[in-house]
């Protein structure tokens, strides 16, 4: 009797490998992706309430850390040979070329927030595991629907070993500014109401 069963084998990328097919044109200007775990994903499109999240939390932290860190938005960092994300927002080390010569790598990123509308599990299963893996300390996901931030921190390889979800009307630091402290609502959108008709 012949064994059916067979297991897939992927072809997982490398990050100078995705950076040649952008090079090459494979990917077309339109196309959102971005590499994890040597998989090449495409990025969910983003609503209102997350572009407001991003920006109003771009803004919060500018104007709270000033120049004691750079803040990218939707910029890639290199996790690792098979990872290159493009988180909503990361908060790294000030470098001298502004990196003009390399993505920041783990070493240099002090914070990741991902802003999550429709990407909640993406964000805090498949990204979380990544980040963990490569060690970042200090992961945020600001969820705009549920209006509540998840907080990963303490990685290992299995994992973050620390979560925590935190309500709109809690306050937080991160791990590396200790000093700073950021209320959730201050990241989260304006809640609209409509007049009653």
């Amino acid at each position: 009797m012949q064994n059916t069963d067979t297991t897939l084998q992927l072809r997982l990328w490398t990050v100078e490998e995705y950076h040649r097919m952008a090079e090459a044109g494979i990917f077309g200007a339109e196309e959102r992706v971005e590499l994890l775990e040597g998989k090449i994903i495409w990025m969910i499109a983003k609503g209102t309430a997350h572009r407001s999240a991003v920006g109003r939390t771009d803004k919060l932290l500018q104007n709270r850390l000033g120049n004691r860190a750079w803040i990218s938005v939707q910029d890639p960092i290199t996790l690792n040979e098979r990872s290159e994300p493009e988180p909503d927002i990361a908060v790294v080390k000030i470098d001298p070329l502004d990196y003009a010569d390399h993505h920041p790598t783990p070493p240099e990123v002090y914070l990741v927030i991902e802003v999550a509308d429709s990407s909640l599990k993406l964000d805090c299963k498949t990204k979380a595991k990544a980040y963990s893996n490569a060690g970042i300390k200090d992961y945020w996901v600001l969820d705009v629907v549920s209006r509540q931030l998840y907080v990963f921190r303490e990685p290992n390889q299995d994992g973050y070993q620390s979560q925590v979800v935190l309500p709109e009307d809690a306050t937080i630091s991160p791990v590396d500014f200790p000093d700073l402290s950021i209320a959730v609502l201050e990241m989260l959108p304006p809640v609209i109401s409509y007049p009653l008709k």
